[in-house]
């Protein structure tokens, strides 16, 4: 009988001095359980490029502002004025994920604000929605703002993504969320990130897209995805 590296072979065969195959084969399923927990869950549509099932407004007056054209989720024309605020959300909630859309932000700013956001972690509180907002727009470009709740949290970082940030063209955005970590991205550039200290602040909620009041605008939304983490 010759001893390698703490196995022993007879008659041509390995054998185990320490671990019999059953024990090495739960041992390789419990590792691969294990893996399959912490990997990331399966990245889905939220939009599914013809129509706004799933999606609802804040203020059901709101529906006709909101419409689908060209495989992308619209808001605005352009022309006329924003009168008040309006949010276009899912029906469902989310906690920990990462989200990613595409965005375009129009409009005359001689005409007044031109502004949007992305609500995250968002509840809807007397006919308002109250959380957190992935902001857009000159001025707000990156920032965290907490809707009707705290005002602005994170200042966006423009020093890189001012070189490559397209103020009217098409952006993309990610927003990326675990426990109480959150970071933006615009364009594949980190732009901010925040850590929630207030144990109080729900830590699961809608997704809405906004467009602000003010000027004449128009902003389109379409690829909206989210991975839950």
């Amino acid at each position: 009988m010759n001893r390698i590296s703490g196995y022993s072979t007879k008659n041509g065969q390995l054998v185990s001095s320490y671990f019999s195959m059953g024990m090495i084969i739960l041992l390789l399923l419990l590792s691969n359980s294990s893996a399959a927990q912490q990997s990331p869950g399966k990245t889905r549509f939220l939009f599914n490029g013809e129509n706004l099932d799933g999606w609802k407004t804040v203020n059901p007056a709101d529906q006709h502002l909101w419409y689908v054209q060209d495989s992308t989720i619209r808001c605005g024309d352009g022309i006329k004025k924003i009168k008040s605020n309006t949010y276009l959300h899912t029906e469902k909630e989310y906690g920990d994920f990462e989200f990613r859309c595409l965005f375009r932000l129009s409009g005359d700013e001689t005409t007044g604000m031109i502004n949007s956001g992305i609500q995250y972690r968002s509840k809807i509180v007397n006919g308002e929605i109250v959380g957190y907002q992935a902001d857009i727009g000159n001025g707000y470009w990156g920032d965290i703002y907490d809707e009707h709740r705290r005002g602005k949290l994170a200042g966006g970082d423009l020093s890189i993504l001012q070189r490559i940030l397209k103020p009217d063209g098409w952006n993309s955005y990610i927003i990326r969320v675990k426990g109480n970590f959150h970071e933006l991205y615009i364009n594949g550039v980190k732009t901010c990130e925040y850590t929630e200290k207030d144990p109080a602040i729900p830590a699961k909620g809608i997704i809405a897209v906004q467009i602000h009041s003010g000027g004449a605008a128009m902003v389109e939304f379409r690829d909206l995805t989210i991975t839950e983490l």
